[in-house]
C-alpha cells in the first residue's frame, strides 16, 4: 500500500466514528492532510430519490460522478461484482499523510482497537496481531499494548503520527 493508513478497529457502539472525527480534527491541526474510508456492513446511498444523480444510477449507470466548484464524489456501482478490497480503495485514493481506516477489522494493517465495557463484547486484540494499540473505557491487565482513553485524543493522534513515521512503507 502506498498511503499511510491506520486503522480504527471495533465493533459497533464503542466510540471509533467520535474518535476518529476527533483525530482528523487533531492531526489537521498538525498540518498533515487526512483522508478517511469506512466500512459499512450494509447497504448506503449517499445520493437521493429525485435528484439526478440518483435517476442516473436508478438506470444503470456503473459509475455516476456529481461535481461543483465546492466538492466532487463518485458513486460505484458494484452490480453483483465483488466489494473491492482496501488496498484497492486506497490505490484510488489522492495521496495524503494519513488515511484514517474505520472499520476493516480483518484488514492486514496496522489498528487501533476502540472497545467499551458496556458492549459486552470481546476483546480484538489477543486474535489480531495487527492491533497496536487500545482506546478503552477498562484497561486489561494482560496486554503490553499501549492503552489509551477514549477521549485522550491528543495522545492518541500523537502515537499515531510516530507510529506511522517509525513504520512507514514508502
Amino acid at each position: 500500500m502506498t498511503q499511510s493508513c491506520f486503522g480504527i478497529a471495533g465493533w459497533s457502539g464503542s466510540g471509533k466514528t467520535t474518535l476518529l472525527v476527533q483525530l482528523v480534527k487533531r492531526l489537521k491541526q498538525q498540518g498533515l492532510t487526512v483522508s478517511t474510508v469506512k466500512h459499512a456492513h450494509h447497504s448506503f446511498d449517499i445520493d437521493q430519490p429525485g435528484k439526478d444523480s440518483h435517476t442516473h444510477r436508478q438506470a444503470g449507470a456503473k459509475e455516476v460522478f456529481i461535481v461543483s466548484e465546492k466538492r466532487w464524489a463518485c458513486i460505484h456501482e458494484l452490480h453483483n461484482e465483488t466489494e473491492p478490497t482496501l488496498a484497492t480503495i486506497l490505490a484510488k485514493m489522492d495521496s495524503v499523510d494519513i488515511v484514517l481506516v474505520e472499520g476493516f477489522k480483518k484488514a492486514a494493517i496496522a489498528k487501533l482497537e476502540v472497545f467499551r465495557s458496556a458492549n459486552g463484547k470481546e476483546w480484538l486484540y489477543p486474535n489480531d496481531p495487527h492491533i497496536v494499540a487500545i482506546a478503552s473505557d477498562v484497561m486489561p491487565k494482560d496486554c503490553s499494548l499501549p492503552q489509551f482513553a477514549l477521549d485522550d485524543y491528543q495522545a492518541i493522534a500523537t502515537f499515531i503520527v510516530k507510529f506511522i513515521g517509525k513504520n512507514k512503507e514508502l
